[in-house]
This record gives C-alpha cells, structure tokens and sequence, in this order.
C-alpha cells in the first residue's frame, strides 16, 4: 500500500468528519452540559464503526465522561497490536469576543480550520479514523482504539490501566496529544515533565491595621510572602530551589526567535535563566506562581495585609520522582522565615513524568514513518506539558514502545484564543500512520523468522 496515495483518497472524508466533531461543544469541565460530550462520544463511536472496527464499545467508569473503547483483532496469531490514543473533550473556549468567529463554528482559515478542540485533540482522532479507512478496517496488525472524553479537567481514566491490563496489552502505543515543533517539522516527543502544585500561606494579623499607625513594624504577610517567593529564582531566573534535577537539553528545539513568538514575549524583555531552551523547558524544573490571594489594587485599603497566599505550579525532569521534587519545593519552602515570619505549606496535587525508551523496532518504523508523513526526518523534542494518562498505560503495558506523535503544532494555539489545524498536518499524520502500521508489521515478521 502506498500511504501517499490512501492518505490522499481518505483525506476529503477525514476533514469532514473533523468539522464535525469540531462543531460539538464537548467541554467536561463542572458547569459545562453533559448533552455535548455524550453527543461527542458517540459520534467518535459511530465513525470508528462506519470505518471497519468490528467490535466498538463505551466504559463507562465512575468520575469520567465515557471512553470509546475499540478492537481490530490481529490479522494472525504472530502479527503485533498497536494501540491508538486520542480524546474527544475540549478546553472551554474561554472569551467569545477573543476569538475571529464563533469558537463552536468550525471556520476555514487559510491552510486549515479553526474551532476550539479543532487540533487538541479531535485532529487526531480524525488522523486514527484515517489511517482505519485507508486499510478499510483490515490493518496488517492488531489494532485498540481509545478515545477518553475528559482528558482536558483530568480523569479517574489515567489509573484505570493497571486495574485491566489485558484490555491495553499491546507491543506499541500512539499517543497522539500532541504535534510537531514547527509545521511541517516531523517530532516525536520523548519526554514530558512532571507536574506537581504547592500552596503557601502567611498569617500574622488578627485583621488588616492602618498602614499609617502599625506600618513599619506590624508583620505585613503579603510583604513576607513576596520575600519567601522571592527565594525561589537566582538572579538569571533560573530555579534555585535544591534537590531539583536539571540537565543539558541535546534534541531539537524552539529558536529563541519561534520561542518569543509562541510566548507573545514583549518586545525587549529577556527571557528567563541560562542554558539552552531545551533545558529550561524540558530537561530542568520551573516554578511558576499561578495563583495570588492578596487585595486587589483597585480596591485597596491603607492598611498593613494580614493573609496573604500563593498557588505554586512546579514542572520537573522527565525521570525525577514526583515526591522527591514535590518535597524539594515543600521543604525549602518550610525553612524560610522571612523578616521571621513562618509560612503554612501545603502540597497538593503530584503527578509523573515520561522518558521514552527510543531504540526499539516501534520507533525505528515510527522515525520511517513521519519521514514518509513530511518528507524530512523526524525530530526528537519533548514538552512541559503533562499527560497523565501515559503513566498509566506504561504501567498497564510495562513492555510496550510508547510514541507520542500527532497533527497539532506549536502555532496551532491549543488551549487559547482561535485555535486552528492546518490540513497539511493531519494529512502527513494520516500518512505516517498508514506507514508505520505497514513498517511495524513487516519488522515484527522480519523478527519472528528470525526467531
């Protein structure tokens, strides 16, 4: 089969479909309605169905939207099974009037279409319908199909696994959440950080005191506060927190030039720390202050602040233990006393990183494949964002090659404002899909007459 050609014949029914998903409001978040999100799942399901997947199934777990669930059983006994991951919900879309048209309107832009979800994540959702099309349901492997619906607010899904290991048992996985560097980069993303989240309180009045009368002596806690967050960066803005694991960065990255972009950095402003991107975004740690319980500034009183608190967001090396890098905050936070003030820190919630093993037959065939999908070589990058969910699966399937690879890109503004996907990109995912499925195949038979 020439993936090329099949990608090309399916391409015009894919698009379509991803119009059609883009156009449901599939937002799991509390106060959002449920309607959309079933409607969502089912039509997820109805299309993998209509595409050739013999046996498609709804697990309807406690505490998460509903996860389409399918299976193509393996062509014979010795053929290799590969499963393909996506999800269906959506970010809210936050501002309508921050967006060119209606978020929910699936709207032509050139190259693409821009809606919100319309890259993160339903464009892979379509790029899996494709490749299932292109082989008419009848793939040279085993193929299981997972489409989560709540991946966007977080799911009890991400520990399901483990608890039913044999329903994921596969030799590959395509985690397909994310995309490439740039458009038209071909990227397989080898790491993601850890995330782990940390309050810190100061209480030291009774209630708020003139600044007048009891400034300069009576302990303000927002000033405490501010000195304790202080401590948390060296003069760079590199993390100085000890015990957080930090390392040289030697895959491909963002030019500083792509990076500023992406950022919307002000013109003129340095970007923080030293070292290569790489290394500041993947392979070291970040702390980040997310949220400031303090008196507004434009309701704000003479008076010396009584309570003061702060929400911390830290990201960590791919490999750290989560714990270890959570009590690394925790602790060097305990041990401050600024102007002799202590502080009451909590730690919240904690969750793993992933390092890839990258040496196996599956990423051998995947490196072919996204070249086949771009015409480049593929890239190796990773990301500070987090996906729960792939823990999970490695610790269901400890034996399975994990390959993070999808139709989204760096430009696409996912979880912002007019979110879009260029037709470009989901086609070279079609195609690499098409292809590694072929190329993973043939390696595993070329294996097994060796044994």
């Amino acid at each position: 089969m020439d993936p090329q050609s099949r990608a090309d014949e399916v391409m015009d029914g894919v698009w379509a479909d991803l119009a059609r998903l883009a156009a449901i409001d599939s937002v799991a978040f509390p106060g959002h309605p449920e309607a959309p999100v079933r409607r969502a799942c089912d039509l997820v399901a109805e299309l993998f169905q209509e595409a050739g997947v013999p046996h498609v199934e709804l697990l309807d777990l406690p505490d998460t939207a509903p996860v389409v669930y399918g299976e193509i059983l393996p062509p014979s006994p010795h053929a290799p099974t590969v499963l393909l991951y996506a999800h269906y919900d959506v970010q809210p879309p936050g501002d309508p009037a921050a967006w060119l048209s209606p978020p929910f309107e699936p709207t032509p832009v050139e190259g693409g279409l821009r809606a919100r979800g319309v890259a993160d994540d339903k464009s892979n959702v379509a790029a899996h319908l494709g490749m299932v099309r292109a082989y008419e349901g009848r793939p040279p492997v085993g193929v299981k199909i997972v489409v989560e619906g709540q991946e966007e607010y977080g799911s009890a899904f991400d520990v399901y696994p483990p608890t039913d290991p044999e329903r994921f048992a596969c030799d590959a996985m395509v985690i397909a959440d994310l995309g490439n560097l740039r458009p038209g980069t071909p990227t397989l993303t080898t790491g993601l950080r850890g995330a782990s989240e940390v309050e810190v309180e100061v209480r030291t009045l009774a209630e708020p005191r003139h600044s007048g009368e009891f400034g300069g002596a009576a302990p303000d806690a927002l000033l405490a506060l501010v000195q304790a967050l202080g401590t948390l960066h060296d003069a760079h803005g590199d993390v100085a927190v000890p015990g957080l694991r930090r390392e040289e960065w030697s895959g491909a990255s963002y030019t500083e030039e792509e990076f500023r972009e992406l950022a919307g950095v002000e013109p003129g402003l340095p970007l923080l720390g030293s070292g290569s991107l790489g290394e500041r975004l993947w392979s070291g740690p970040a702390i980040t202050v997310i949220g400031l319980d303090a008196p507004p500034v434009d309701h704000a009183a003479s008076a010396v602040v009584p309570w003061a608190r702060a929400k911390l967001n830290l990201r960590f090396h791919p490999l750290q233990d989560p714990a270890e890098a959570q009590d690394a905050l925790v602790r060097h936070l305990r041990s401050l006393r600024p102007f002799g003030v202590p502080l009451t820190v909590t730690p919240l919630d904690t969750g793993a990183g992933y390092r890839a093993a990258t040496d196996g037959p599956a990423y051998r065939a995947a490196r072919e494949a996204l070249r086949d999908g771009w015409g480049e070589q593929a890239q190796e990058a990773a990301t500070g964002g987090s996906i729960p969910l792939v823990n999970g699966l490695a610790a269901a399937v400890p034996g399975a090659e994990v390959l993070l690879f999808g139709a989204q890109d760096s430009l696409c503004n996912l979880h912002a404002p007019n979110e879009r996907v260029l037709r470009d990109e989901v086609r070279g995912t079609v195609v690499a899909l098409i292809s590694f499925i072929q190329r993973f195949a043939d390696a595993h038979g070329r294996a097994g007459e060796a044994r």
